[in-house]
This record gives structure tokens, sequence and C-alpha cells, in this order.
């Protein structure tokens, strides 16, 4: 209730200061061929003396006004490198009239007849911070050339990814994954095989987003990154090619193609890629059983060897249509099939108080799993004026299909070394899921701003089987305790409201979600386990506000803070009921009983133009979903559970600085405090801590085309639920030279100098139980990476984007 009277003070508030007299200088500025020209900055000039009295950028529809004027004469003056300089004949304010609208300024191209002898080169920045999100450019690395988007995203400020590639963002789990506005609806090992399949030559940014704007779906309490793409928007052919080979414990390859095509009416694209790694962990894992009084009673050692060869390729076509002006149709298919088979060899001993052994197991594990994805995109954009009034539409499908086959044998030997029992279990666990999705925006500029609009549904429908067989003398016996087959349907409905404007200094932006979500999930069950059902249909407000306030006439310094509420539903498959086996002593468990979690944030920021930023966020979640630990009887199992509390307090800064002109560096420091409180199986959750995470990236820029980069990484422990991840660190360095007139680059990168991005930890809160576990994987490697482009292009005038769809892709856990 609170939020919501925030909320109405805050749209009062601000029709208050709308409804205020002020006098206004309006106007559109366009080309010599009527076309609206977008982000020109325009300068208010006082006429007396020429100094600034203004600045604004041009809207989408090429449309600007400067507001809260006084009485005087002032002059438009416009200098971009693209067109020629203008300046405008003297505009008198008088109290007679308090609004002026200017005829359109036509601006003229600069007269540049060899294009081939004029090269401007603009360096992107680290990092870039908008209104509502922050971006980061993938161009400006150098150690992640011909790398994929995980390299990336580990490289970004906030972001870590642990040894089972699970992303959590300034400290966060539950952030959702985009690829160009699009939900990948994958987690866990599926999103890490996705995005490592991705080549970062086909990436643009990186945007991140601790509370996006009311146009996405409200899933992700810990946020959205998005990962956008490159997309040439130019007349002709051209292509690039990126092809890496690395040399860690073992070696690993990537390679990937892209190409485009435009002319007056068509414009093709394709992109294809494969890769072959073979990457290697050392897992230990110490486990000290207790009795009631806190003495030792039994230990557990375990060292697993996992070895797994990991082939990924991809490919992405697509064709947009310019059927008009006005209307472009746009058509797009992509493609993944992943391959991954791991052999574990799992050596566990359990001992008594004194380290004597009781018995040793020897486990042989094998997992070969296929994952294939098939997605359709169609879409269309219609203009409906030349004022910036368009609508998009998408239709989506997208069907996954996960083919997993597990086999472990296992070897229980006495303290002499004799075989004690020998036992053999396998696992069939074939998965589908089908998503469909439709959606509608609309936007509609208007005096001050634009409005927005839209409408989507989505429908997923999966079905999961896990039939194990447990293997006697050769022969194959169903394991009904562990076997079982689980359906489960979702339906969400949305709809939204945006509305961004500005006033004086003021940028404002407010938006409004309303989302339906109806549920079922079905066990079917087997001749020993009865079949389960539920079902679930909640609708929920998802409110969020926007302010900047910029501290002088140039936009140098400004403040910004943001409030937003935002979801995380359970992925699909931890709402499956089943028992899965990792190892003899290892399980993992379904929870069809988890609930949503709703998670409120509120931000407030300081920016100082894009050099620094300071930014304070608090969020509380109730029920937040994480992974619990419980260990009975000597077992291991883990499960997802609801924690019924927890908070986060966190300062970020961030800085680029450019020491010298071949020299710029990108600091990011972030403190947060973490508090958890829950009931936890037979123990009380009462956890907190407060942590470090430091991330510099130094990027030189020499003579001849020589380009270096020195990046690296450090945090202090983490405390998180049961868990605490101690600390770790990584150093990486590249260099890179171009080549053929500056078409192609040679680029030598080497990752974890010095192999110190070790993931290790403790788990707490285990009834009369100590467990630590540390995990050594291939982390340390160099990677040399050959790039080239090719094709010669000209920019042309009337331009469209055709990723109109904003469907979705999220929670399918792997």
């Amino acid at each position: 209730m609170r939020n919501q009277i925030i909320l109405v003070i805050f749209i009062f508030f601000t029709m208050l200061m709308v409804a205020q007299p002020q006098h206004i200088i309006k106007g559109q500025l366009i080309d010599t061929e009527q076309i609206p020209l977008a982000g020109i900055q325009i300068a208010l000039l006082n006429a007396k003396d020429s100094s600034v009295a203004k600045i604004e950028l041009t809207a989408p529809d090429g449309t600007f006004h400067f507001d809260n004027l006084k009485e005087n004469a002032y002059q438009i003056f416009i200098e971009d490198i693209d067109y020629k300089v203008y300046q405008s004949e003297f505009i008198v304010i008088s109290s007679a009239k308090s609004t002026i609208e200017l005829p359109p300024i036509i601006l003229a191209p600069n007269e540049i007849n060899e294009l081939d002898a004029v090269v401007v080169v603009k360096k992107k920045p680290f990092v870039e911070h908008k209104i509502d999100r922050t971006v980061v450019n993938v161009d400006a690395f150098i150690t992640a050339a011909g790398g994929n988007a995980m390299d990336i995203l580990e490289k970004s400020p906030g972001i870590m990814v642990d040894q089972n590639g699970a992303i959590t963002f300034k400290g966060k789990s539950g952030v959702q994954v985009f690829i160009d506005d699009k939900p990948t609806y994958l987690s866990g090992s599926e999103l890490e095989s996705y995005l490592k399949s991705l080549p970062v030559g086909t990436l643009d940014k990186i945007e991140l987003m601790t509370n996006p704007p009311a146009k996405y779906d409200a899933e992700g309490g810990a946020g959205i990154i998005n990962i956008v793409t490159k997309r040439s928007m130019s007349k002709g052919f051209n292509a690039s090619l990126n092809s890496r080979v690395s040399k860690g414990i073992n070696y690993g390859s990537n390679q990937d193609l892209n190409v485009n095509y435009m002319n007056n009416k068509i414009r093709l694209f394709g992109n294809v890629g494969y890769g072959e790694n073979n990457p290697i962990s050392d897992l230990f894992i110490l486990r000290k059983f207790k009795d009631d009084e806190g003495n030792i009673e039994n230990l557990f050692y375990q060292n697993s060897i996992i070895e797994s060869e990991i082939k990924l390729s991809n490919a992405r076509i697509g064709a947009d249509y310019y059927a008009t002006d006005k209307t472009t149709l746009g058509l797009g298919l992509t493609g993944i099939l992943n391959k991954r088979n791991r052999l574990s060899v799992v050596n566990s001993e359990i001992t008594d108080a004194n380290s004597q052994i009781d018995s040793t197991v020897i486990a042989d594990n094998s997992q070969r799993e296929q994952f294939k994805n098939l997605g359709i995109n169609m879409n269309l954009r219609h203009n409906l004026d030349s004022l910036g009034q368009k609508i998009n539409v998408a239709l989506d499908y997208l069907k996954y299909e996960i083919d997993t086959k597990q086999t472990f044998n296992n070897a229980i030997f006495q303290p002499d070394n004799s075989l004690s029992s020998q036992d053999q279990l396998k696992g069939y666990l074939p998965s589908t899921i089908d998503i469909y999705s439709f959606k509608t925006d609309y936007t509609l500029p208007t005096k001050n701003g634009t409005f927005e609009t839209g409408y989507k549904v989505s429908y997923t429908k999966t079905d999961n089987i896990a039939d194990y067989r447990k293997v006697i003398e050769g022969t194959e016996v169903p394991d009904y305790e562990s076997s079982n087959h689980f359906k489960y349907d979702e339906i969400i409905n949305a709809a939204y409201g945006n509305y961004n404007f500005k006033y004086k200094r003021f940028d404002f932006q407010m938006g409004l979600r309303l989302e339906n979500t109806i549920s079922k999930g079905n066990q079917l069950g087997n001749r020993e386990r009865g079949a389960e059902k539920f079902k679930r249909d909640y609708t929920n407000l998802f409110p969020t506000i926007f302010v900047k306030y910029e501290l002088d006439t140039l936009g140098v310094n400004s403040l910004a803070a943001n409030y937003g509420k935002r979801v995380n539903r359970p992925y699909f498959q931890m709402l499956n009921p089943f028992i899965s086996p990792l190892d003899k002593f290892t399980y993992y468990l379904g929870n069809p009983f988890l609930n949503p979690v709703f998670t409120n944030t509120y931000e407030l920021s300081y920016y100082y133009k894009s050099v620094f930023s300071a930014t304070l966020n608090y969020s509380s979640a109730k029920d937040n979903i994480t992974e619990t630990i419980q260990i009975r009887d000597g077992i291991y199992y883990s499960q997802p559970g609801n924690i019924s509390k927890s908070e986060y307090l966190s300062l970020n800064l961030n800085v680029q600085i450019p020491f010298f002109k071949w020299w710029s560096a990108n600091v990011y420091n972030e403190i947060t405090h973490a508090k958890f409180q829950s009931q936890l199986f037979t123990e009380k959750l009462e956890s907190s801590g407060t942590y470090w995470i430091f991330s510099l990236n130094n990027s030189f820029r020499f003579e001849n085309g020589w380009s270096a980069e020195v990046s690296g990484h450090y945090q202090t422990d983490i405390v998180n639920t049961q868990f605490v991840l101690l600390a770790k660190s990584r150093l990486n360095i590249g260099l890179q030279k171009k080549l053929l007139d500056d078409k192609a680059s040679i680029k030598l990168s080497l990752n974890d100098v010095f192999y110190s991005n070790i993931n290790n930890g403790i788990i707490n809160n285990l009834k009369n139980t100590d467990a630590t576990w540390r995990s050594e994987s291939d982390t340390r490697f160099l990677s040399l990476t050959f790039s080239y482009n090719y094709g010669k292009s000209f920019t042309p005038k009337n331009q469209y984007d055709a990723n109109a769809a904003d469907s979705e892709k999220n929670r399918v856990s792997g």
C-alpha cells in the first residue's frame, strides 16, 4: 500500500509541475530528403554573447523543444560531423507569446566525395549510463575477442558466474538473460551452453537493468541482462569471419561467420558458429558428521575428476522486406545443436573420527546430453505517420529438445580393499518445451515525450520424463522410486503502459505492467508412486518509476532515482517433484510447492558525464527461491526452496579514467550487505555478511595498429543463504594487432594468469554436519584469434529496425 501511495503522490506532483506556465521553443530537424533526424545535439545560444543557454537531443521523430525559457533573444546552433553547420536567425521571446514553433530545420549533408579518404573513429567507452540501464560496449574489450557471450558477461561490472554457470547480478540470483529483447527461456547449464555458443563477433553491447521498464516482462527479481547483437543496416554486401584456438589443459576452438546483404527493398543476414571445448574440473568435498554434543563421528571425503567434451553449433538467418516507406516485414530463424559428453571419476572415503577408513566408494559416472533449439520469429513494423507514431507486432515459436542419458557405476570396498558390493543405475531423461508468444507494441510521441503501450500472451508447454533403471545381472529393471513423468503448462497474459517526458532539467519515466499467470502441473506417477497435480492463478501489478535531474545546463552532473517491483517464477524443472541422483551420496529433488518471489528495488544514483557514477541500491524479497541443502542419514539432498526474507543494500562506484590519450581504465567497486532469515528444515537460518567486489580494465592503444588490455577481478567472501563463497580473483591480459588496412586483426590473450579464479566455499545450517567444497576448473588458457572483415558498404538514408518482437524466452532449467 505504501508503494501505491508514493506512486500517486509522484504522479500528482509531476502533473502540478507540467501545469505551470512556461516559454517554449520547439521544432523538428529533417534532412534534405524530409527524413526526421534523431539523436542530433542542438544548442540554444543566448544571442547577446553566444553563450550556451541549453542543450537538447532530437527525439526519434526529429522533434526538439526548449522549455522554461526567460524573455530573451536566442539562436539555434547545430554542429554535427555528418552535416553542415547550422545557425539560425535571432529568435525573440516576449511576454506576448509564450510558445514559438519553428518551421522544420533542414540539415544539408557534408559533401565528401571520397568516402575512403576520410575515416572517423570514435572510441566507445567501456560503460555508458542511461536513465533505466547501464550499457557495456562489447568492442571495448580486447581480451574477449574471439570468445563468446559468457566471456563478456564475466567481465561486465557487477556480474559473477559460478562454476556451474549460474549468473548473479550485484550479488543477487534470479537475473533474466535476454537476446535482442527476447528472453532466452534458459537457466543453469543450458543457459551457459547457449551463451557459449554466441560468438563475441556477433555482439554489440550488454544492457544491465536492475530495474527494467514496464515494456519488459516482470520476470527477474535481480533484473535483466539484455545482450544486443550487431545488425548491419548498410547497403551492399559485407561479411566478417572470426576464428579462435585456445590451449588450457586441453585445446579448444571457436569459429563464426557473419554475412549481411541489403538493397533498397531487401535485407538478408545470417550467422553460423561452431566450437569445440574439452574442459576439466577437479571437485573436492569434505563433510564432517557430528553427534548431538558436537563431537565428530565420521568424515566423508570425495574427489571428482570431471572431463567433458563439448560441441556447440548455432545458426541464425533472417530477412527484412521493406514493403513501403512505412512498413517493414521480418522473418527470422534460429537453430542450436549442442552436444556434451561428461565422464566423472569419483573417489569417496568414509572414515571414523580418527580418519581410519570404514569404506571406499569408486564411481565411474557418465552423461551424454544433446540440446536442440528451433526458433521462428515473424514481425511487422508500421509507421503510422512521420512524427514517430508506430505499431510493432511479433509472433514467436520456440521448441527445445533435451535428451540426456546417464550411467552410474558404483563399487564399494572394505578397508582391506576387498569388494563389498557393486551396482549400476541408468537414466534416460528426454524433455521437450514448446513456447508460443504473441506481442504487440504501440508508440505515440507526445508534446514533451513518448507514450508506449502493449499486450502480450505467451503459452508454454513442457513434457519431462525421468526413466531410471537398475541394472541387475545385465538386465535393466525399472526404478520406480526415482522415475516419473511430469507435465507443466503455463499461460501469461500481460499489458503495460509507459510514459517518458522531459520537464526543465528533469527526465521522467513511469510505467505500470499487469500480468496474469495461470499454471498447472501434473506428475503422472507410476505403479509405486501416486500422481500429483497442482494449479495456480494469480494477477499482479508491477509499477516502475524513473527520475533523472541535470544539476547543470550542460548535463555534466546529474542525479537519478528509480523504483520497481518484479517477480521470480520458479524454473519449470524446479516444480517437478522427482528425485535425481548426482552420485551415490548426492541427490537433487524438485519442489512443486514453490511460491513466486516478489522483489521491490530502490536506487539512487549520481553521474558525472560518462566518467563517474555512484549508485545506492536497496532491495527486499519475500519467499526468495534458492538452493537449500539437507543431510539425512549421511545422504546429501539439494532442493530449491523459498527463503522467508532476504535483503540487499549495496553501494556501486564506477569510474572511467583517461590517464593518457593511449591509456584509459574502467574501475568498478561494489560493497554489499546481504541478510537472510528463514526456517530451513530442522534449522533456523539467520545469515548475513558484507562483501567487496573490485574489477579493473585497462585499455592501451598504441601506434601502427597495436593495442592491449589488462583486466582483473577480486571478490571477498560472499554470504548467500546457506553458503559462503570464499574469496577469489583473476587477471587477464591481451594483445592485438590490426592488419590489411584495418580489415583484419590478430589477438593473443591469456585468461586467469595466476590460476586464482578458483571456486570454493562453506555450506552452513546442516544439522550436526560441517561441509566444505573446492572446485578447480580449466580457467587458465591461452587463446589466439584471427578476425577478418570483408565488403564495402554505404549507409542508406531510410533505415528500419525489423527487430520489433519482444517475445519471451526464459525459465528452462538445465
